[in-house]
This record gives C-alpha cells, sequence and structure tokens, in this order.
C-alpha cells in the first residue's frame, strides 16, 4: 500500500491518530539513517567550488 493509498483510506476512517504515529515513525526512522551523514563536514574541495562559482558570477 503507497503513503497516498494509506493516508486516503486511514482519512476515510478518520485515523488522524494513525497518520501522526505514522509520520513520529517515519520522521525518527529518517534521524536515524541519515543524522549523522548530515552531520559530517564539507569536503574543502566542495567548499573550494562553491566559493570559485560564487566568484563567477
Amino acid at each position: 500500500m503507497s503513503a497516498r493509498d494509506r493516508k486516503s483510506s486511514s482519512s476515510a476512517r478518520g485515523g488522524k491518530k494513525e497518520d501522526d504515529a505514522f509520520d513520529i515513525w517515519l520522521k525518527r526512522g529518517l534521524h536515524q539513517l541519515f543524522d549523522d551523514v548530515a552531520n559530517e563536514p564539507i569536503p574543502e574541495e566542495l567548499l573550494r567550488l562553491l566559493e570559485e562559482d560564487e566568484d563567477d558570477q
């Protein structure tokens, strides 16, 4: 069942609590998977490329 199907079927049942629980579960899962990556420092080479691009414009 896709998220759209789940959302429409839960809305028909008045499933606001289900939606909230799913959203909390999803947010926690995504944070567990990607927080470490998002908190990594930006590589110097990438910063240099971004600065060069700013200078060109």
